[in-house]
């Protein structure tokens, strides 16, 4: 079975406790799962405001998964998200060979020590 690489955000009710947003999260995580899914990389952005009010919420918390999936899998896991009543917005798209290149780029350049950063700050200053 082909599959692809996905990047899905969810923007979560803000005001819920810690506690239920790590539920809601393991759940999300537990159905890309259980459908089949291998999550390879996960950032919790945390609470943030929102651009606009969405039904009166002025605030979300951010959670962007990526993960490789079947594409006939996509469409169960966006139902199970509009159907949380404490998923306020979604968004699951496929990853391009761009996107990919970025990412990896991205993920790099963390790993980059900060004293090889500093190094090349101070060869370049004393070439000058």
């Amino acid at each position: 079975m082909a599959t692809r690489q996905y990047e899905s955000v969810v923007i979560l009710n803000a005001t819920l406790e810690d506690p239920q947003i790590e539920e809601i999260i393991t759940s999300i995580h537990h159905n890309i799962k259980t459908n089949g899914g291998e999550i390879t990389d996960v950032e919790n952005w945390g609470r943030k405001r929102l651009a606009y009010a969405i039904n009166n919420a002025k605030s979300g918390y951010y959670l962007i998964t990526r993960f490789v999936a079947a594409p006939s899998m996509i469409s169960e896991f966006e139902r199970s998200l509009k159907l949380d009543e404490n998923v306020i917005r979604y968004l699951t798209i496929a990853l391009d060979k761009k996107a990919l290149e970025y990412l990896k780029n991205a993920a790099n350049k963390k790993e980059e020590p900060a004293s090889e950063q500093g190094s090349e700050v101070l060869e370049k200053s004393t070439l000058e």
